[in-house]
């Protein structure tokens, strides 16, 4: 790392190991030889006069990359791929007159991406795992918890905690499953040529048009891939980036969603994420908590929304069978997206995996509204008992009205309950108003709900990923 020069925060700051040496320089470019490789490979089980010590030259110096030798090529020929090509070629005397035989740039780039991007999701998905099997363990905890809940961020009608990490947990898996649609079904470009044609392997193999389509399966196989695009101009369709970058920015909204839920929860006390014995959380206020991590989470998660709009961009400005201003823009946004998503999901694998939860807290400020929320039952009870509905529904109205006004110009706890049971017309004791009041008689189904979720969406997810558990990865 060099200190005076930029360098991408998500590279220096943000990002796991392992997702940057995806997208590194080496393996890119040992990923370029190595298709060169099964295309020769292939090339010579077809018939074509390629040697046995030419392909065994070619293995043994896939890892050999002069950076240097390939800067100074490139900056003569102002082409990328003909720099490699040359350089390769350079430490494989034999096999320079073989490499690349047939093919055109995007031969490496394109397929070069897709191996990258398949890999990349590798990444993704054991991570997404992780964050959907610890809200899993959280929500079966804390299932049956009473809290209040909100709605125009206004108390309303209690839910659990439980219940609440369901939320978030079923955005996550709806974002496993989008995953796992585009990662399982990701396809090579193949072996198409400079137009989508394949004519140059036609001329190679004299006609056989056989050959060359057996040619594209057997790349296919031994890189790892079921299929190939059937068709395509020089790239692969720029909208399967689309798809790509959706899921992406799918786990950006359900991140941004979770961790802002978080920050609310943290600022009313009730949940925390987890603090540092020797965190700092400000420079200037010693004694403050900040939910710095997911507060990071949603900074993040802004930028692969926001990124994600280069995609469809990109798409949709494709001339004919192709055009290089794409070129640019996808070496930015797609290794910036899938470093930005693995940074989010290291901080969210690290905050799902030790939410503190302050019931007494959580108390508190569901029983503060309780007297108003019961309100519907306590005039059920007191018509029971022989009240006018009509009455004591306008009694409801005015003592609510006294009690909240009161609380906000004193401060003192909310009154309703005491002005209820001392007006006769209620005909309740203040006994029977507590017994109302009890918090689990407010929730619901949430708890079943909760349970039934967890068994019939959740289950299968983890149980289709046994031993899949990865540990957060924070820099910072």
């Amino acid at each position: 790392m060099s200190n005076t020069s930029y360098e991408s925060v998500l590279s220096g700051r943000y990002a796991s190991a392992e997702m940057q040496r995806i997208f590194s320089a080496q393996n890119r470019y040992e990923t370029w030889r190595r298709l060169w490789i099964a295309l020769a490979e292939s090339e010579q089980e077809l018939g074509l006069p390629i040697t046995d010590a030419q392909l065994a030259q070619m293995r043994e110096k896939v890892s050999d990359i002069d950076f240097a030798r390939v800067a100074e090529i490139e900056k003569q020929t102002r082409h990328d791929v003909m720099a490699h090509i040359r350089a390769y070629g350079e430490v494989c005397p034999e096999a320079a007159g073989i490499i690349h035989l047939g093919a055109t740039s995007c031969y490496v780039t394109d397929n070069a991406d897709m191996i990258l991007i398949r890999d990349a999701f590798g990444v993704v998905r054991a991570k997404l795992v992780t964050v959907i099997r610890n809200l899993a363990a959280f929500a079966e905890e804390y299932k049956a918890l009473p809290c209040l809940a909100y709605t125009h961020l206004q108390s309303a009608q209690p839910t659990t905690v439980g219940k609440r990490a369901s939320l978030w947990l079923q955005d996550f898996t709806i974002d496993y499953g989008d995953l796992k649609t585009v990662a399982d079904n990701l396809r090579l470009l193949g072996n198409k040529g400079a137009t989508g044609t394949q004519a140059s392997f036609l001329r190679l193999f004299g006609g056989d048009a056989d050959k060359v389509l057996e040619l594209e399966r057997r790349i296919a196989e031994r890189l790892g891939f079921a299929s190939v695009f059937p068709v395509s101009g020089q790239t692969y369709t720029r909208k399967e980036d689309m798809r790509i970058q959706n899921v992406l920015a799918g786990i950006a909204q359900s991140a941004y969603k979770f961790a802002d839920d978080m920050r609310l929860l943290q600022s009313f006390g009730e949940l925390e994420e987890p603090f540092g014995k020797n965190q700092v959380g400000s420079s200037a206020m010693a004694y403050k908590r900040n939910p710095m991590r997911c507060e990071r989470v949603c900074s993040l998660a802004r930028f692969v929304m926001a990124n994600a709009a280069n995609a469809p961009m990109t798409a949709s400005t494709q001339w004919l069978e192709r055009t290089l201003d794409d070129s640019a823009n996808r070496r930015l946004s797609l290794a910036e997206g899938f470093l930005a998503v693995d940074a989010i999901l290291n901080v969210l694998i690290d905050v799902t995996g030790g939410i503190v939860v302050y019931p007494k807290i959580s108390e508190k400020r569901l029983r503060s509204q309780l007297p108003y929320i019961a309100t519907e039952n306590i005039l059920m009870e007191a018509v029971k008992k022989g009240g006018d509905r009509q009455k004591l529904h306008e009694k409801i109205r005015a003592y609510s009205v006294e009690s909240e006004v009161r609380y906000k110009q004193t401060g003192e706890e909310p009154t309703l309950i005491e002005l209820i049971s001392a007006d006769p017309d209620f005909r309740l004791s203040k006994a029977e108003m507590e017994s109302i009041l009890d918090p689990t008689a407010f929730i619901g189904l949430a708890p079943r709900q909760t349970e039934l979720f967890l068994e019939r969406f959740v289950r299968p997810i983890l149980d289709e990923n046994t031993g899949v558990a990865v540990r957060a990865e924070l820099n910072v």
